[in-house]
C-alpha cells in the first residue's frame, strides 16, 4: 500500500477539497448502500440461471453463519479502528466499498443467477435488519462477503494484522463455499473486484487531492 501523509483530521478538514471529498465520500456511500438495499429486493423476484459447480457438488453442506459473521465483522471493526486516525486513508476504503457495491448491483443485474443447490442461507443480522428481515437468496455474482474482507485485508495497515486478516478472507470463502451461499465463481472473482475497487478509489482521491500539487509542479 502506498504510504500518505499522517494528518489528523482536524489538519486534515483544513483543507476544502478534503472538506468536499468527505462529504462527497459519506453522500456515496449512503446512496450505494441505499441503491443496493433496493436493488436486492428486486433482484429476488427476477428468474436467474442456475450454474453447474463441480467443486460445490463434492463439497458437503455446513450452516456456517456464525463464524462467517463473526469473522466478517471483526475484520470490519479492526479495518476502522486501523484507519479511524487516517483520514485519506478512511476516505479511500470508504469510496472503494462504496464502488465495490455499485459494481455488485451491476453484475447481479447483469448475470442474475438462481441459488446454488443445498443452499443454506446466511443469516447475516445486519442484512436481515437493513433489508426490512428477509432472506436473501440471489445476491450471488459476486461474493460480497469475500470482496468486503479482501478489502478490509489490503486497508490494514499493520502487517501481523493484514497477514492475520488475509487468513481470515480465506477462511470467509471456504466456509461460504461450505455453506453453498455462493458458486465458486463468485468467490475467485471477488479479491480481484475489491482491488481493483481499491485502486480506483486511491487513483480518484490522489486526482482531487492533489490537484494543486500537480498544478504547482507544471
Amino acid at each position: 500500500m502506498p504510504t500518505e501523509p499522517t494528518l489528523t483530521w482536524s489538519e486534515a478538514l483544513r483543507s476544502w477539497r478534503f472538506r468536499a471529498l468527505t462529504i462527497g465520500t459519506v453522500v456515496g456511500l449512503v446512496a450505494a448502500m441505499l441503491s443496493l438495499n433496493s436493488f436486492l429486493h428486486f433482484n429476488e423476484t427476477r428468474p436467474g440461471v442456475q450454474l453447474l459447480d463441480p467443486l460445490l457438488a463434492h463439497l458437503p453442506t455446513v450452516d456456517a453463519s456464525w463464524p462467517l459473521f463473526g469473522m466478517i465483522y471483526s475484520l470490519v471493526f479492526i479495518t476502522v479502528w486501523q484507519l479511524a486516525k487516517k483520514p485519506r486513508a478512511l476516505l479511500i476504503a470508504l469510496q472503494a466499498y462504496a464502488l465495490l457495491v455499485v459494481v455488485r448491483i451491476a453484475m447481479m443485474y447483469c448475470i442474475p443467477l438462481e441459488p446454488p443447490a443445498g443452499m443454506i442461507v446466511l443469516a447475516d443480522p445486519f442484512v436481515r435488519t437493513f433489508g426490512n428481515g428477509n432472506d436473501l437468496v440471489k445476491d450471488l455474482f459476486f461474493s460480497g462477503h469475500t470482496s468486503t474482507t479482501f478489502l478490509c485485508a489490503l486497508n490494514v495497515r499493520s502487517q501481523p494484522l493484514r497477514l492475520i486478516c488475509f487468513g481470515a478472507c480465506g477462511c470467509v470463502a471456504a466456509l461460504v463455499l461450505l455453506q453453498h451461499a455462493h458458486y465458486t465463481i463468485d468467490v475467485l472473482v471477488a479479491p480481484f473486484i475489491a482491488f481493483t475497487s481499491l485502486h480506483a478509489a486511491q487513483t480518484f482521491s490522489a486526482l482531487i487531492l492533489d490537484a494543486r500539487a500537480r498544478v504547482r509542479l507544471t
